[in-house]
């Protein structure tokens, strides 16, 4: 089902889509990373930004 842009909040809010140029963009720059770590972090993890996030702290770490 298409990104429904007139709906926001909730669980959407915090899942990053990938198909969206714009979500890959922003959420690239939220995390300090390129859009190509983001699309292998959520291949890794899948598309939750709290997932996201531990994941990239965690390679950060070292502990990837």
């Amino acid at each position: 089902m298409p990104d429904d842009k007139q709906q926001t909040g909730g669980q959407d809010r915090r899942r990053i889509n990938l198909h969206e140029d714009y979500e890959v963009r922003d959420w690239a720059h939220r995390f300090g990373i390129t859009p190509e770590q983001l699309r292998s972090a959520v291949g890794a993890v899948g598309d939750q930004a709290d997932a996201v996030e531990a994941h990239l702290a965690q390679s950060r770490r070292g502990g990837d």
